[in-house]
């Protein structure tokens, strides 16, 4: 970051500051409010009012002010920087921003800079087939969807992690500062390494109001105010009021500072050697809502109040006296000084804007995809366990993952471009071994007893599912990879996150000029089946099911009964782009099932059957059981092995599933079995025992235009959980073996007689469960010591 501190304002500087700001105002107003007669060049008709008025004005001349004034940083010291505009709804701004500067001209030509495409960038907002009220992938230069409050402090760090000169300045808003990630991501400055990573300089903007009631930190006494950001570990500057030219002169006084502050930190660092933690600078504006719109309507306060906060002058098509309004409130930003006859901005106000890549607009960290590079994955074959035959050896999943992952972080050292986030639970995980090539990035206070803390780590563990999401997401949005693992119960912590970014990757894919980004990938481990010792608290599958609702250009589900299963789904995941990819893996103890070569082939199917498990021999089968996931998939071979000792003549065909997605039609998801496929695999008139890992509805909802649907009988996860033996959770939910064969001579027609005795005994094993666990407090011998014997 390059330091050229300046001193105050000249008057011209001011001026042209004044003017940039006056045409930004004018923009975003007319962006509410007209759809015709953009310059006012004749007076103001119905006609030329939107019929439906949407949009925010209160918090736009904020944003507008902060527009300018990084505009004017950027030119005058060369910095390359991005902004992350956090209140909501605050699209007319940014879009009226990028409007002067040309950025949004050359990413949609037909909102030329002129009176042409000043009318267009009129119309099209909230309107329909236009652009939505807020900031979001269509908007030049952005990372950040502003439909929902609470990530843009998490996404402003993420995108200076391993971004040593990005500066990314980020707007708080004082309704947004209230949320509960909002609070959390203040605590993100204990993370940020002044030498690796860029800066960020969080804007906390107060203007009061939301939607209908006061902001807590906006009515908090100043020195309040103060003690609770110097607690969080920021060195505050204050600009406030409402004279224009007293906040533009505070305003640019406090930015100088700021980023002087800034550049004295990272030169510290840097060149200086000082490990001593950074206490970074940050800018509270408080400025009026609604600044410079309406003081009064109808007799009633307006600016500055929570009148402001949406469309000012509501019925401005059916008042004449709330046209006439509407009128001077656009003339008094002058626009004639502003903008020439055809429309384009005058000299005076582009007099701040940067050019090139410099602009918020154009700055390519802001479409991450034109800096991605592909991630260097090492083979598999140098991590992949040796299977001589199914189910012989154990090992522990996500363990093998992690030395894999310990490979990729060896080989990102120099080019700093992979991180993997957790809560805490890196090493409970079975990730640990990431460790020995990066530590954890910590820039707090660090005792003796600590391990694996490292100033420049790219580990980041904090016990904020929001956080560490939101963190990845700007990390990702910017051009980088990463891996988000977490206990499988506490990711619904991220529900609403998830879907933000699932609906910023499903528009991002139709705009042409947005880059592929790496995908979003979550490892889900201390999974529902082996939360025996934590209890119901920590036993809940459902994420899958919420992941699946989503748009089914994006999800992506995978269930790998095994470590080769995992290496190969995770070296998918890790490749792909504009994803979401959910990967629920173990991390106990469980069989290895495939050889690497084997796994690899399992996986590109997505589904297919274990010829070696099953009793079928070549013909046709008289059941299927089907399996998805680790400890279902042990359940269904053990249910098997039972068929084939006591049911001999059973034609029994094993099918494991491990993208979830292929039970889908085709017509569905991109993935989806066309029906021939399915019934092949599936048939279409024999009983599908079908165990899955998570609640048992999801596959029914799946599966259901399916021609055997009617066949199909699901066992899963049915909210029966506690503190008790690994058995005993699939046996409380009707997922375990004994029950399963009991499904089978239930189903199959002509069992039920032939096979009672079968079925007895089957129901005597899990009373005998019952008593054994109660007396010893571990499972059955038969089941702690079983193995597949073929």
């Amino acid at each position: 970051m390059t330091q050229d501190a300046a001193g105050p304002l000249t008057d011209e500087e001011l001026r042209t500051l004044d003017a940039h700001w006056r045409a930004a105002n004018y923009l975003a107003a007319g962006q509410i409010y007209l759809m015709a007669n953009p310059l006012l060049t004749e007076p103001l008709r119905p006609e030329h009012i939107k019929p439906r008025l949407l949009g925010h004005w209160g918090t736009s001349p904020g944003l507008n002010l902060v527009y300018t004034h990084l505009n004017r940083v950027i030119k005058a010291r060369d910095l390359d920087a991005l902004c992350v505009w956090g209140p909501g709804h605050g699209g007319p701004a940014v879009l009226a921003g990028s409007w002067l500067e040309g950025s949004y001209s050359e990413t949609y030509p037909d909102i030329s800079r002129d009176a042409l495409g000043m009318e267009r960038l009129f119309k099209q907002f909230s309107f329909p087939g236009g652009v939505p009220s807020h900031v979001a992938p269509e908007t030049p230069g952005s990372i950040h969807e502003g439909g929902e409050l609470g990530y843009s402090l998490a996404h402003a760090y993420g995108a200076a992690f391993d971004n040593p000169d990005l500066l990314v300045a980020c707007v708080v808003g004082d309704g947004e500062a209230e949320t509960g990630p909002l609070a959390t991501s203040w605590h993100s400055d204990k993370f940020l390494d002044p030498v690796h990573d860029g800066a960020v300089l969080p804007i906390l903007h107060l203007n009061g109001y939301k939607i209908a009631n006061p902001t807590v930190l906006a009515r908090l006494p100043e020195a309040e105010l103060d003690e609770l950001l110097r607690g969080y570990g920021h060195e505050p500057l204050y600009v406030g009021g409402d004279d224009p030219a007293e906040v533009h002169r505070a305003l640019a006084a406090a930015m100088d500072d700021a980023l002087d502050r800034i550049a004295r930190a990272q030169r510290g660092a840097r060149e200086e050697g000082s490990t001593e933690r950074v206490h970074w600078p940050m800018i509270v504006l408080r400025t009026p809502k609604g600044w410079t719109g309406p003081a009064e309507v109808d007799g009633e306060p307006v600016e500055g109040t929570w009148r402001a906060h949406q469309v000012p002058l509501p019925g401005v098509r059916e008042n004449p006296a709330h046209l006439r309004q509407l009128e001077q409130w656009l003339r008094s930003y002058r626009p004639g000084e502003l903008f020439g006859a055809d429309g384009r901005p005058s000299a005076d106000v582009l007099a701040c804007v940067p050019e090139g890549t410099r602009r918020l607009g154009s700055n390519p960290h802001a479409n991450g995809g034109l800096l991605l590079r592909e991630l260097p994955l090492p083979p598999l074959d140098t991590f992949a366990v040796s299977v001589e035959k199914p189910g012989a050896a154990l090992h522990e999943p996500t363990r093998v993952l992690g030395d894999l992952l310990e490979k990729v972080m060896e080989d990102t050292r120099d080019r700093r471009d992979f991180r993997l986030v957790g809560p805490d639970e890196t090493a409970s995980n079975r990730l640990q071994a990431v460790y020995s090539a990066s530590g954890k990035a910590w820039q707090a206070g660090v005792l003796p007893v600590d391990e694996h803390l490292d100033r420049h780590g790219r580990v980041l563990e904090v016990l904020s599912e929001h956080l560490c999401q939101g963190w990845l997401e700007g990390y990702l949005l910017t051009g980088r990879h990463g891996l988000f693992s977490c206990y499988e119960a506490f990711v619904h912590i991220v529900d609403s996150m998830v879907n933000q970014h699932i609906k910023w990757l499903k528009t991002s894919r139709r705009l042409a000029w947005r880059a592929p980004v790496a995908s979003l990938n979550y490892l889900l481990t201390s999974h529902v089946w082996r939360q025996d010792h934590n209890g119901f608290s920590h036993q809940d599958p459902g994420f899958v099911d919420h992941v699946l609702n989503k748009s089914p250009e994006v999800v992506r589900v995978y269930l790998p009964p095994d470590a080769n299963t995992l290496l190969s789904v995770a070296d998918h995941v890790l490749r792909s782009r504009d994803y979401v990819n959910v990967v629920v893996a173990g991390k106990q103890p469980c069989f290895d099932w495939l050889t690497m070569d084997q796994a690899r082939a399992h996986c590109a199917r997505g589904a297919g059957i274990w010829e070696w498990a099953g009793t079928e021999n070549g013909g046709e089968p008289d059941v299927v059981l089907a399996c998805a996931g680790d400890v279902p998939t042990q359940e269904v071979l053990a249910a098997a092995q039972l068929l084939r000792r006591h049911l001999p003549e059973l034609g029994v065909r094993v099918v494991n599933v491990v993208d979830m997605t292929r039970l889908l039609p085709h017509d569905e998801h991109p993935h989806g079995m066309p029906d021939f496929e399915y019934d092949g695999l599936f048939t279409t008139d024999k009983p599908v025992i079908f165990a899955y890992h998570g609640y048992p509805w999801l596959i029914h909802r799946l599966a259901y235009r399916r021609t055997g649907h009617q066949n199909l009988h699901v066992r899963g996860y049915k909210e029966s959980g506690t503190t008790t033996t690994p058995f005993d959770m699939v046996v409380r939910n009707d997922l375990d073996r004994y029950r399963l064969v009991m499904d089978v001579i239930d189903r199959v027609p002509g069992l039920a007689v032939r096979a009672a005795g079968v079925r007895q005994a089957m129901a005597d094993a899990r009373s005998r469960h019952h008593g054994w666990i109660r007396e010893h407090g571990t499972d059955l011998p038969e089941v702690a010591e079983w193995s597949w014997g073929g």
